[in-house]
């Protein structure tokens, strides 16, 4: 299964439109989120399409280009000198930085089911330490926050303004949401299906016990008035996994602490007897490298305490029932007909190996009304899934409601044992059935697939698309299905590598059903019988990215362009179908979109776009978010490296600074390897040169305020074709990519060859250090974040990597920079979390490689976290980061002071290096689907399965 590397951003994420996981696999980055029905989630869009470069909001200061120019050319004169205090408290960055990020972000947007309204959901700049700070437990692979019994490190909005949008598709005067305690964090905002009401959460005092806990609140949309929606006040949230889901327009099932549940268990003080994991049955059970695991019987027992709940029905009038016993519940899915509720728990025997995202899991249906209709499956403990990609879980799984009907189930299951390794057709699986099936009817054989399968698209029983892919091929397909005739036979529509972004022809656009779900929305035009839909295409080209939506005939395979970005300035996506409110097919000449808009220069704002003559109204005027660099300059370089592959990278220069007369800048270079299957794909161009620069808490744009030029996500493709595995290589490509962007920067004049520092996040900083012991010709500098050096630490796997330490060990140590420590002259700069809860980065990581570096001499500084994770959170950590990012770079790369001549030992390792370049041009080759997408050991795959309404930075 895809693992997606987490984007670290400051955007909350908002729910959305109730598509299921196991959709078009182009739409799952829209379906991770929380599920708010209906709602459109722009933030984390924004977010996605500026490579972990979130937009912020930023206060007003000086807005021209020449007194900006002035005032940063000056602040490189920062105090660093007095280094005696170093390391005793948090230090703030200089005030060109640190106004940046303390601006407050700009509010998310979420739309009703009817289309006719738009909430505007406030919030925050960067929490307070103390909040990070709070007690949590680590408890099977999520970290609970006691005191509220929901995930820990929440962030929340601070209010909700409700706008009506009149006919002529702008808004009309704000309706404060009110009638709730003053200083109340809210979460879990949610329409009614039919838009009347707004559910949320509210937690108030940190410290009180009771008032720290979240209670749900329903608010009137017409008059904005909200009340609490139980009854008793003492009656509170449970969501350390799913939290409420609306059943429909009048009641909502809602996940609640057991009102019979003490005290939380004590530790015993002397344990009943040893820990004892035993494999007496010579089982092969290899996995990745977990956190947060349980460790004995009394981490049970606290798993079970925080993590069950109570399923109360509960209609708006306050009347509420308990339904079903209580247990650890991981989701609620309603039926399309509102008439059944498919409810998943999972439950012992847990695992000290796993995280409970392979626990035993049950999924049973009941009634709306809260009685049980059948069990669909027990699944037992998956300890036993295999490394390699496409491995699964045995069973059903992608257990969902088909969307065009009132209340059919489907699913699919393995045919191969859940190994991806086992050679054998089909290898999935998928079924139908209706929820209450006849007395001995067996499921249907919907589709049989040779690949792993992706999710399906419904329409209607004339149409669906069904997806399947195969990492190691990065082959992708989508069948074109009839569910409703078996008479006709399933066609393949799109057969492609996932990694040709040039040839993909986009995804189907979904329209809401009544029913509050989502399916292919079918398109008719004036005296035409054909069968249309919509694909809405991100139009990868070798001039970047241009957005399009292309009417398609089903049955002629033919293609209409209808809409397309304007490519000359203007960077332009389609968010929504906003013409969805009718049954039925819609019409083409009453088509109605949202878009968002941006440029280099300009952020993003959204619009109405309406047909036939495709009238344009602006929704949104969000301010500038900081306009002291609103004339930065932004450019789409192209390059090659020494075997052929074409390189790609986002150079930005600061505003004002022109080459020819100010010559070279200090540089950083800040990036992150991919893998690839093929030369051509690696060299494919993605994103777009008008998007808007985004500049995110910890972005390496914030230089651009201190004179450097920047060169971001330079591709570093890692290529491995055919049986080649692409590690086996990776040095040789890591190095011969690094070599290629350092002398494009050069070559154009802008980067001072003995000024330029490199830098990267989690396998960025892994690529960082190797850089520096392998290339030590090449950078002065170094700043590697929350980053794994030792692969002998991880041994079953890390990153798109399935083979494992004892299959691969050479390649395993010379991948290690912590193996290479030794060979590390130039200053590198570590900060990890001291709380890192991402498996392969443990925090130890980065303290070995200290010590290794230490051990040789190496100019190096370790900053450790208190109370940080895998990204960081808290204002204090995330400028203390920024300065002590930035001092390392006035130090080391500005005044350069610590870089002298290369010494001889540093002029053979180029040298060497360069050797190994050349003999391995010719064996260079491939990554992860897709190339552009970051691919990590960050979450843990079969986790993503379970619903988490958690809204986080």
């Amino acid at each position: 299964m895809m693992r997606l590397h987490k984007l670290y951003h400051r955007f909350s994420l908002l729910p959305i439109s109730p598509l299921s996981l196991s959709s078009n696999p182009s739409l799952l980055p829209l379906a991770l989120p929380l599920r708010l029905r209906t709602a459109v989630n722009f933030a984390s869009m924004a977010s996605s399409r500026l490579r972990n470069l979130a937009p912020l909001g930023a206060a007003p200061t000086e807005d021209s280009a020449a007194s900006f120019s002035s005032s940063a050319t000056a602040a490189t004169s920062f105090d660093y000198e007095d280094e005696s205090t170093l390391g005793t408290k948090y230090r703030v960055p200089p005030p060109e930085i640190s106004k940046i990020v303390d601006a407050p972000p700009v509010p998310a947007l979420s739309f009703s089911p009817l289309r006719d309204k738009i909430i505007f959901l406030k919030r925050r700049a960067l929490p307070p330490l103390a909040e990070i700070a709070r007690p949590e437990k680590k408890l099977a692979g999520v970290r609970i926050d006691g005191k509220c019994n929901t995930r820990s490190r929440m962030s929340f909005y601070t209010g909700i303004g409700i706008h009506q949008i009149l006919p002529d598709g702008t808004l009309g005067p704000e309706i404060e949401v009110h009638g709730f305690p003053d200083g109340a964090k809210i979460n879990f905002v949610s329409w009614s299906p039919d838009g009347c009401h707004l559910s949320f959460s509210i937690r108030v005092n940190e410290e009180d016990n009771d008032s720290s806990k979240l209670t749900v609140w329903i608010a009137d949309v017409k008059t904005g008035k909200a009340r609490q929606l139980f009854q008793s006040p003492n009656v509170h949230l449970n969501a350390v996994f799913d939290n409420y889901v609306w059943v429909n327009n009048f009641s909502l099932l809602v996940c609640t602490i057991p009102s019979s549940r003490g005290a939380p268990p004590n530790k015993p003080l002397v344990p009943a007897g040893p820990k004892i994991q035993s494999n007496e049955e010579k089982n092969i059970i290899q996995v990745r490298t977990f956190q947060d695991l349980l460790k004995d019987e009394y981490d049970e027992d606290l798993f079970d305490y925080y993590a069950t709940s109570q399923l109360v029905l509960v209609s708006l009038d306050g009347s509420a029932k308990e339904i079903a016993p209580p247990a650890v519940y991981t989701s609620m899915d309603p039926s399309p007909d509102h008439k059944y509720i498919l409810i998943s728990s999972i439950h012992r025997p847990y695992s000290f190996i796993v995280p409970c995202g392979r626990f035993p899991k049950k999924v049973e249906l009941w009634s709306a009304e809260g009685k049980l209709i059948r069990e669909l499956c027990d699944l037992p403990l998956a300890e036993d899934i295999p490394i390699a990609s496409n491995s699964v879980r045995k069973g059903m799984r992608s257990i969902n409601w088909r969307a065009d009907k009132p209340s059919t189930l489907y699913w699919v299951e393995t045919q191969d044992g859940g190994d991806a390794k086992v050679e054998i057709s089909p290898r999935d699986i998928v079924y139908t059935q209706l929820a209450e099936p006849l007395e001995g009817e067996q499921p249907t054989i919907f589709h049989k697939l040779d690949f792993r399968y992706g999710g399906v698209s419904w329409c209607d029983d004339s149409l669906a698309l069904v997806y399947e892919s195969w990492y190691k091929t990065r082959k992708i397909r989508t069948w074109l299905v009839s569910p409703g005739s078996e008479d006709v036979a399933p066609d393949i529509l799109f057969d492609r590598s996932s990694e040709d972004v040039y040839s993909d022809p986009g995804s189907p656009m979904l329209r809401r059903t009544q029913a509050g779900t989502y399916i292919i929305a079918r398109i008719k035009k004036a005296s035409d019988e054909g069968r249309y839909v919509i694909l809405n295409g991100t139009g990868a080209t070798p001039e970047g990215n241009i957005p399009f939506l292309d009417l398609f005939d089903i049955n002629t395979r033919k293609t209409e362009r209808i809409w397309e970005s304007d490519k000359e300035k203007y960077y332009e996506t389609v968010v929504a179908l906003m013409s969805d409110q009718e049954e039925g097919d819609l019409h083409l000449d009453k088509l109605k979109i949202l878009t968002s808009k941006e440029s280099k220069t300009e952020n993003t704002q959204y619009y109405f776009v309406g047909w036939p003559d495709k009238k344009i109204v602006q929704v949104t005027n969000f301010p500038h978010p900081y306009p002291q660099l609103a004339s930065l300059q932004k450019e789409m370089v192209r390059y090659q490296r020494k075997d052929g592959v074409q390189l790609t990278a986002t150079l930005y220069l600061p505003p004002g600074y022109n080459p020819s007369t100010d010559g070279p800048l200090p540089c950083l270079v800040w990036s992150y390897p991919g893998e690839f299957k093929s030369k051509d794909a690696a060299g494919q161009v993605r994103g777009s040169p008008n998007e808007f620069a985004g500049i995110g808490s910890t972005s390496a744009l914030l230089w651009l305020a201190r004179r450097f030029a920047i060169l971001s996500g330079p591709t570093i493709p890692i290529i491995g074709e055919g049986d080649e595995e692409a590690n086996d290589s990776y040095v040789e490509q890591l190095v011969a990519s690094a070599e290629a962007a350092v002398e494009e920067v050069i070559r154009r004049g802008v980067a001072d060859p003995k000024k330029i520092a490199v830098g990267g996040h989690s396998y960025g900083a892994f690529m960082t250090a190797n850089l520096l012991a392998h290339a030590p010709h090449l950078f002065c500098c170094g700043i590697a974040r929350s980053g794994a050096y030792n692969r002998t630490l991880t041994p079953f796997g890390f990153q798109n990597e399935d083979r494992t330490l004892w299959e691969a060990t050479n390649t395993y140590v010379e991948m290690s920079p912590f193996m290479s420590a030794n060979k590390i002259k130039k200053p590198i700069l570590l900060i990890h979390g001291e709380e890192d809860n991402n498996p392969g980065t443990l925090t130890m990581q980065s303290d070995r490689f200290f010590n290794a570096l230490k051990g040789h001499g190496a100019l190096s500084r370790l900053v450790i976290l208190p109370h940080e994770s895998h990204g960081y959170t808290a204002r204090e950590s995330i400028m203390h980061v920024l300065w002590e990012t930035d001092r390392w770079l006035h130090k080391h790369c500005v005044s350069n002071t610590s870089v002298a001549e290369e010494d001889h030992e540093t002029a053979t390792v180029k040298e060497d290096v360069s050797k190994e370049t050349t003999n391995a041009e010719n064996k260079v080759v491939a990554t992860s689907g897709g190339g552009s997408r970051e691919v990590s050991e960050l979450e843990y795959e079969e986790f993503h399965s379970l619903p988490r309404r958690i809204i986080r930075t």
